[in-house]
């Protein structure tokens, strides 16, 4: 089972790495904040400070159309917000 599933890569996160020096993640959902240290350090060889992490559940929406209602469902997934030692950094797009 791989703890890290894929990186956020959005304007927001981008920011609050280039600011604050934090990554987000998208991580398996049974991971806790010991695994989550450890595979970041492995994966990308830092230096991390403090993990936080978020659950977000399970979404449904209903909505009313021509053809009748419509159901949909998003998947809920766990995040982690890594906060990197001063002087560290990770670049994603090394590889591309």
């Amino acid at each position: 089972m791989s703890i890290l599933i894929k990186p956020i890569i959005t304007e927001k996160a981008t920011n609050d790495s280039e600011v604050n020096n934090r990554y987000s993640f998208i991580v398996a959902k049974k991971a806790n904040k010991l695994e989550i240290k450890s595979a970041v350090q492995s994966a990308y060889g830092v230096s991390i400070e403090s993990v936080k992490t978020l659950n977000y559940p399970v979404q449904k929406s209903t909505k009313y159309t021509k053809k009748g209602l419509v159901t949909g469902v998003k998947g809920g997934f766990k995040k982690a917000i890594v906060q990197l030692a001063e002087g560290e950094s990770i670049d994603f797009y090394n590889n591309l």
